[in-house]
């Protein structure tokens, strides 16, 4: 009896009434992580703490010297090496990325996929040379119409076996002010394997699904792209029939970083009456972000927060402070941003089939100690 793809690899669907985590799941959630949230307080988050999202295996890039393609609709085709691309003019942008699917596992019925709660981003100073430079040394053809990045990362999903290849529009990649970045250094340092040594794009602003890692082909095309994570994945759809509309810039996001001290199951914060400073992280893919508002009671008012300055950093997240004065009982906080073009965060987030683009409120549950409660020691470790 023969065997097929689609033995291995199951079509996306959505999770029962009353299903939980699957080991599969759980398998993904080990493989992928995501930054711990008092990591919030670094401008530029440690490569170890930034999060992670691996369709298939990271490649075995340490054997023979990397080589980066440009063809396609291009007059004169590049072939470029390691040294070859630190010749060019570097540029350096901080660049905050954010999984597309960050918060799917908060949605009811969720879909079966990566498990997000709202911890998938991070922010990084990417080096390397800008896209355009690299389009324009290479001439592209009148007729181009998308460019194609390929990784060298190589899996089956759905049944499809493929490379990683996400395509962006030739008007993105070459524009004057386009910070696209074919990037090989990450804070100041080689790219660490797991963000895609030793090369990556970097498309600030851009959900993650189109930072391809690893790599070694880019490929200007006169047609658009319909490969798999371009046509089938990364959709805003209803229904599994629907075209659905692209996954493209990074909706609206504060998050706060969670006060006091955590319970180890139900990371509850615990904290003590009296002034509790709340601060976090604001960002927005679409527009520069203009607002940050706190709600202590569970949603229920909504008071404005102190922004940091504009620190000329378009496409990274920007600080936040509010004064919290606690009193005992439990609380429910909240921060919610808005952008210059008026986007805001939900506080019903509208579904989708995929779990994409979701900006939900965070919600962190905080009991605030009786005055004088010291706690219980606890009698083993």
């Amino acid at each position: 009896m023969g065997h097929r793809l689609d033995d291995v690899s199951s079509a996306a669907r959505l999770a029962a009434p009353d299903e939980g985590i699957s080991q599969e799941e759980l398998a993904l959630a080990a493989r992928n992580h995501g930054l711990p949230l008092e990591a919030l307080r670094y401008d530029v988050t440690p490569p170890g703490l930034h999060y992670v999202l691996t369709h298939y295996d990271i490649p075995d890039v340490d054997g023979a010297p990397w080589q980066l393609t440009l063809g396609g609709r291009v007059r004169r085709p590049l072939q470029l090496g390691m040294d070859d691309l630190r010749s060019y003019p570097a540029a350096t942008v901080r660049v905050t990325m954010e999984c597309a699917g960050n918060g799917r596992a908060l949605l009811t019925p969720r879909p079966v996929s990566q498990p997000w709660l709202v911890e998938a981003v991070g922010t990084a100073e990417w080096t390397g040379v800008p896209l355009r430079l690299l389009l324009a040394e290479a001439g592209v053809e009148p007729d181009g119409v998308d460019v194609v990045f390929t990784g060298a990362d190589h899996g089956v999903e759905r049944g499809v076996e493929q490379d990683y290849q996400r395509a962006l529009p030739l008007d993105a990649a070459i524009g004057e002010e386009s910070e696209i970045l074919v990037a090989y250094e990450m804070n100041g340092a080689p790219l660490p394997p797991q963000h895609g040594r030793p090369l990556r794009l970097v498309v600030p602003g851009w959900y993650g699904m189109a930072h391809v890692k690893w790599l070694r082909d880019v490929t200007v095309v006169d047609t658009p792209f319909t490969g798999f994570q371009q046509a089938v994945a990364y959709r805003l759809r209803q229904d599994a029939g629907d075209e659905g509309e692209p996954v493209t810039r990074i909706a609206p996001r504060a998050l706060l970083i969670p006060p006091g001290f955590p319970d180890f199951m139900s990371r509850t914060r615990v904290v003590r009456p009296g002034a509790v400073p709340l601060t976090g992280r604001a960002w927005s893919g679409r527009a520069p972000v203009t607002g940050v508002e706190v709600s202590t009671d569970a949603g229920r008012s909504w008071h404005p927060a102190e922004l940091e300055q504009v620190t000329g950093h378009r496409w990274a997240w920007r600080r936040w402070t509010f004064p919290w004065d606690a009193t005992p009982g439990s609380h429910v906080l909240s921060a919610r941003a808005t952008d210059a073009e008026g986007h805001t965060q939900p506080l019903d987030q509208p579904w989708n089939r995929g779990g994409f683009a979701i900006n939900l409120v965070q919600r962190v549950s905080v009991l605030c100690l009786d005055a004088g409660d010291s706690g219980t020691p606890g009698e083993s470790r």
